[in-house]
């Protein structure tokens, strides 16, 4: 069952196109990538996706409803876009708590839940401008999941992590599909999208397409990941 279907879909800004006739759906309870390089149109799709931005032309149906005319933004849905933007001198925790307080659906159990898991436990109460780049990533994170979201979008959500944040994101993951969640991210990281993604469709210049098979990780490393979770 498709949790987003996306028909048709155009986006033209100025005078510059930057989706073209996108049309493709997203099984529920899966990892679907999308690989391409900066500038390719990866984000703006999420975007539209999220209600953040109306496309041109085409609609995009989210869990039965459009997108723009049923809901201005999806319900269920957790995402990581671009770089995440906190309020510097609040607490990781106090940022989360702000940002929980607009739906009141996540309890303050539930964040410093979050923040452990996020390997962000002891950093909990540390100002945001003391965080490295990798840790205000995975604080980004962490508010996409802290809702419980049967659908995230992350963009790029292994950037700016060390090797041991990237193993910790991975499982991460591969875990929260195992619940049932229907996942979304893109990268221009192959070994994250070859790993991770049950499937992979390629964006380039605003058009997207099926990433041919032989890209894709074997099935045996795919199992040895899942084997650490």
């Amino acid at each position: 069952m498709a949790i987003i279907s996306i028909e048709n879909v155009s986006l033209t800004i100025g005078n510059a196109q930057i989706l073209r006739d996108i049309s493709v759906q997203f099984e529920e309870g899966r990892i679907h990538g999308i690989v391409g390089r900066n500038g390719s149109g990866k984000t703006m799709l999420m975007k539209c996706i999220c209600g953040f931005i109306r496309p041109t032309a085409g609609r995009i149906i989210v869990a039965g409803n459009q997108v723009g005319r049923d809901v201005d933004f999806p319900p269920g849905l957790g995402l990581l876009i671009e770089t995440p933007g906190f309020v510097p001198y609040y607490s990781g925790l106090k940022n989360l708590e702000l940002l929980a307080a607009i739906n009141r659906r996540a309890s303050k159990e539930r964040l410093n839940a979050c923040m452990e898991q996020l390997g962000l436990g002891n950093a909990k109460d540390k100002r945001v401008s003391k965080y490295s780049m990798g840790m205000r990533q995975r604080l980004g994170i962490a508010q996409a999941v802290m809702e419980d979201p049967q659908l995230l979008i992350l963009d790029e959500p292994l950037n700016g992590l060390d090797e041991q944040g990237v193993e910790d994101i991975r499982t991460l993951l591969l875990e929260l599909r195992g619940q049932g969640k229907t996942i979304l991210l893109s990268s221009h990281n192959r070994e994250d999208i070859d790993l991770l993604c049950d499937s992979v469709c390629k964006m380039a210049g605003g058009v997207l397409t099926d990433e041919p098979l032989s890209f894709m990780a074997s099935d045996s490393s795919k199992q040895n990941l899942e084997g650490m979770t």
